[in-house]
């Protein structure tokens, strides 16, 4: 049995209009590829070296992330650190560990 013309357009037109959703956002001229986030839901509270947590840990998550972590000792927080420039590459400079652990256990430490 043939599917009516009528299907078949149909889902030719659907299947074209899914696949055009699913494409990479274009380029521009230069080559530059632009992504609108959505606003942070939650920021970064003050705290001692919040501009190196700033600038290293908001890259990747929102602050939410942090905050949603039960409370970490400082050895625990120095692993998440470490764990985050090795497993997933962070690039978070040597002398910005201690730094980003001191504010992670300002935030969130287990006392």
């Amino acid at each position: 049995m043939r599917a009516p013309l009528v299907v078949v357009a149909l889902v030719l037109v659907l299947g074209s209009v899914v696949a055009g959703a699913l494409r990479a956002p274009a380029a521009t001229k230069s080559g530059v590829v632009s992504v609108s986030l959505p606003p942070p839901v939650v920021a970064f509270k003050p705290g001692p070296n919040l501009a190196a947590a700033q600038a290293s840990c908001l890259i990747c998550h929102g602050a939410d992330y942090v905050y949603n972590q039960p409370p970490l000792s400082k050895a625990q927080w120095t692993a998440e650190v470490t764990k985050m420039r090795n497993a997933y590459k962070a690039t978070i400079a040597d002398a910005d560990v201690d730094k980003i652990v001191e504010y992670l256990m300002s935030q969130n430490g287990k006392t």
